[in-house]
């Protein structure tokens, strides 16, 4: 038998066990994606007669898409140390399907957190574009 025959015979289980939490985490980040997708959806069309008056105002477009975009940030941010709180937790549990790789490594760990970061500020800036079109006519006649 050759050795490379011999690890995939010997790792076997633990590569299927790393090929299912690979599909977990992929299926919970696309539903993390959609969750602050829809938070902020509904957050901009319960707000759209605010943002109107404020673009009536004046209100740049840079101004009301930075807001927007602070307050899917603010989200996002707490889901992030939420998530790295659960998983400083978990990790000793886990540890056993880690290889090469220390179960509290900070490199790790903050790759993690800014791509779940970057994910969720992506999820909220469409909903801020949308913001940004509101037209403050139809935003003031809709009351």
């Amino acid at each position: 038998m050759s050795m490379d025959a011999l690890i995939v015979q010997s790792l076997g289980g633990d590569l299927i066990m790393a090929k299912i939490m690979a599909a977990v985490a992929i299926i919970a980040l696309i539903l993390a994606l959609g969750g602050v997708y829809g938070v902020m959806a509904y957050t901009v069309s319960q707000r759209t007669q605010e943002l109107g008056i404020r673009m009536a105002l004046g209100a740049q477009t840079r101004n009301v898409l930075s807001m927007v975009v602070r307050q899917g940030t603010v989200l996002a941010s707490i889901g992030v140390v939420a998530g790295v709180g659960v998983a400083l937790g978990v990790t000793r549990g886990l540890s056993r399907f880690l290889f090469g790789v220390s179960p509290f490594d900070p490199v790790i760990f903050g790759a993690v957190a800014l791509a779940l970061l970057f994910a969720g500020l992506t999820a909220t800036l469409f909903p801020a574009l949308r913001a940004t079109r509101v037209d403050p006519i139809v935003a003031l006649r809709a009351e």
